[in-house]
């Protein structure tokens, strides 16, 4: 630890030397962070959260805060320690990239991001892409994945003559929660600047729930209430950046530290409602940086990234007991070049390579090494009403292994296509689409798992169809502006990777046995009015989805709708302000669907559910100090539900949030 902060230190001090004696050197005069952005044009706009919006959310968690998209499901295996899991439109969590500050989350072993472990408090916006980002300007890991969740951590703003800024938050709330937060920024000069952010979190994860079952005849077996307990987490969170700026040119190095020791909260099955055992512990860091620099119509990105991850999993409740620790390096650089040709045609290309290893204390493990080199030549050209954009991904893997048998080589190439037409001069009325192949490599898990993983799994291949328009209006009265975007979508995941008993239950394969497909409608719709001295924001989310198997037409459950995706799924939120006072309001709605996709009966149906929350603020200044105290209640109505069958959720819960800007 003290090693990697040492090293931490030394690679800040360096690059701080190095940049400012190019600026001594130079005589560089100073320009604005985000100049570098200025003529880049997006095809299709992104679903966005931010600022203020995202702060009233009464959302805890990245994951909370992304229920509020349309397209979206969260699998949440309960409570605060629960692991959650994100899925957009029906492909599996797999195919969802996750960026933070621009470079992807990495998970070289299983490729899913347990967004609960990510905070809001240190964010500025929260941002989807399906498809992928329409900025050509990107890595070409941006093009490799079927969606893509971007996390923009807040950038330093000074006020005029003062050069540090300090933002303490405490959370006290339910199940005897405690989560207090600092923000330090600081100036260091006009062209660097330093911010420290840390947060501890702490719970005992124990709370009540209502557990009912029925016989088959349709009495009733059980109907208590007991406790939920195995949740606890200790958590602690430290993230050092650095922000520097010069003549056309910006940086950034951020250093990332995350240790948890929690409880996982187990299945509530075979009338066992007080099982202990299983916790994880989780020592996560890494180390990131960002140079970009613009000369004329030239600009250049180097994006690099090194990070350590170890993960110790406990089972002692289980049949099969589990004491395993799991060891993953990443290295990763990227360099994107974009030139405009002229003011509406632009060119990109962007060259990757990644580097992944594990280890694992498991008996007769292959010990993977993973080289990913990925090559994406991308152009966007606007003539008129319509703006296209073509992209050409090259992906090519080379694994080896100390033990048993690697994966074979992978080159592949896959495009995407987006376009969109704007057909009225005077409305802000957009028709859009795209076309994306893409593949996903198998993690090390389904390769090289002992007695589980199979080293001859295919890739698994999505395509994407999308057709959809928007449109905005602004007004002068009380109402000030509307706006409503449609999306109708047709999806196909071929070589489906699933996991299958072999000789007996304690032992599974890996093989490629799935193909599924998805179609559906997402409509999202937002207001924003003032009635008096009081504005009001509106934002209506609704999804349809119907994901179904089609992997063979003689099995019984051909075309049933695949496990823990529902049909119908949406969001309301209303929020408020008036002087100093802010009120939000939030419904959530998950439709009825399946916990397993062999069989769309009745025994295997999970009922909806919806959760209400309120949220209160009002700020106060004292001394040229900000403060602001904020009243959270969570499930108002103490809905109880499942989002994955026998993970029972909280019910009522509430949180009184302290927040001061020093």
């Amino acid at each position: 630890m003290k090693k990697i902060v040492y090293s931490f230190l030394l690679f800040i001090i360096s690059i701080h030397s190095a940049f400012a004696q190019i600026n001594r050197d130079s005589i560089l005069e100073l320009q604005q962070v985000e100049i570098l952005s200025a003529n880049q044009k997006s095809v299709i706009p992104a679903q966005i959260l931010k600022g203020e919006q995202l702060q009233s959310l009464n959302s805890y968690s990245v994951a909370d805060a992304i229920r509020f998209f349309s397209g979206v499901q969260i699998k949440d295996y309960g409570g605060t320690g629960g692991l959650k899991t994100v899925d957009v439109r029906g492909m599996g969590s797999q195919h969802v990239g996750v960026f933070y500050d621009g470079i992807q989350l990495g998970n070289a072993q299983n490729g899913i991001v347990d967004l609960g472990k990510f905070s809001l408090d240190d964010l500025e916006s929260i941002s989807l892409y399906n498809g992928q980002k329409s900025n050509i300007f990107q890595s070409a890991k941006d093009y490799s994945t079927a969606s893509s969740i971007y996390l923009q951590s807040k950038k330093p703003i000074f006020k005029e003559n003062k050069s540090v800024n300090a933002f303490l938050s405490y959370k006290l709330g339910s199940i005897q929660l405690i989560n207090p937060s600092v923000r330090v920024e600081y100036k260091i000069n006009n062209q660097l600047s330093a911010v420290l952010s840390t947060e501890y979190i702490k719970t005992n994860g124990v709370y009540k729930y209502r557990y009912k079952r029925y016989f088959r005849n349709g009495k009733i077996a059980y109907d208590t209430v007991l406790k939920r307990r195995d949740g606890q987490v200790d958590a602690k969170r430290v993230e050092l950046s650095l922000f520097g700026k010069g003549n056309n040119s910006n940086w950034n190095v951020k250093g990332y530290l995350y240790n948890s020791d929690r409880g996982i909260p187990a299945a509530i099955v075979r009338n066992q409602f007080d099982t202990r055992g299983q916790t994880l512990q989780d020592k996560d860091y890494f180390l990131q940086g960002t140079y970009e620099r613009r000369i004329k119509n030239f600009q250049s990105k180097i994006n690099a990234k090194f990070a350590y991850d170890f993960t110790h999993y406990i089972d002692t409740i289980s049949s099969y007991k589990t004491n395993n620790r799991y060891t993953q390096r990443e290295f990763y650089i990227s360099w994107s070049n974009l030139y405009s040709i002229n003011k509406d045609w632009d060119v990109n290309l962007s060259i990757d390579h990644q580097y992944n290893n594990m280890d694992a204390d498991l008996g007769n493990f292959s010990y993977p090494t993973r080289n990913t080199n990925l090559v994406a030549l991308a152009s966007t050209y606007r003539f008129g009403k319509v703006n296209v954009q073509g992209s050409l991904l090259g992906t090519f893997v080379k694994d080896k292994v100390e033990k048993n048998t690697a994966s074979p080589d992978k080159n592949i190439w896959t495009p995407t296509f987006i376009a969109t037409y704007k057909p009225f001069q005077d409305q802000d009325f957009e028709l859009k689409g795209f076309y994306k192949r893409v593949f996903r490599m198998p993690t090390f898990n389904d390769l090289y798992y002992t007695n589980i993983g199979y080293a001859n799994l295919k890739p698994e291949y999505t395509t994407q169809y999308d057709l959809g328009f928007s449109y905005t209006k602004t007004f002068d009265g009380f109402l000030k502006s509307i706006k409503l975007s449609t999306d109708a979508y047709y999806n196909e995941v071929k070589d489906k990777i699933v996991a299958i008993p072999s000789g007996n239950m304690f032992r599974w394969t890996m093989m490629n046995l799935g193909r599924t497909k998805m179609k559906g409608i997402d409509v999202k719709f937002n207001t924003k009015f003032t009635l008096g001295n009081v504005d009001f924001f509106t934002m209506i989310n609704y999804s349809y989805l119907e994901a179904i198997n089609v992997t063979n037409s003689k099995d019984s459950y051909y075309k049933n709708q695949i496990s823990y995706t529902p049909k119908n799924s949406g969001s309301f939120v209303l929020n408020s302000t008036w002087k100093t006072w802010n009120f939000n309001y939030s419904f959530i709605y998950v439709g009825e669907r399946y916990n397993v996709h062999m069989d769309n009966i009745k025994k295997n149906r999970l009922n909806p559910w919806f959760t209400n929350d309120l949220g209160l603020q009002k700020m106060f200044q004292l001394n040229n100090k900000t403060l602001k105290i904020s009243l959270e209640l969570n499930n108002i109505l103490n809905q109880q539900y499942d989002v994955v069958l026998n993970y029972p959720m909280p019910g009522r819960q509430f949180k009184l949030i302290l927040n001061i800007d020093l």
